[in-house]
């Protein structure tokens, strides 16, 4: 089976996927409620976030200073539209994974005579 137009394999990782499946949802989100509802360390959710942000994904934008920093995150069109497509792509894999038809047995005849 080949792999479906639209899959995309930077997004796949499931760190990835709930991320941009949590932004698709909203306009902005807070990084603690990212990292909260995802349950992340600040480290881990930063380098999942600078993944997405490198390909054109993500916005983010800081805020304020020292201790009042608030970092904002958001999917830009072009993250929309591939996540969109990659979740079109599960689907069509889902879809074409269903259970085979099943083939009905062979009959077998009786011997004559027995």
């Amino acid at each position: 089976m080949s792999t479906p137009s639209g899959f995309d394999e930077l997004i796949h990782p499931s760190t990835r996927l709930s991320v941009v499946a949590l932004l698709a949802a909203t306009e902005w989100a807070d990084f603690p409620f990212i990292r909260d509802s995802l349950s992340l360390s600040d480290s881990a959710l930063s380098k999942q976030l600078h993944t997405l942000e490198e390909a054109g994904y993500l916005e983010i934008q800081k805020e304020g200073g020292g201790r009042k920093r608030r970092t904002k995150v958001r999917l830009t069109a072009r993250g929309r539209t591939a996540f969109e497509g990659h979740v079109a792509a599960l689907r069509a894999i889902v879809e074409g994974a269903g259970p085979a038809p099943v083939q009905p047995a062979p009959q077998q005849h009786a011997e004559a005579g027995r």
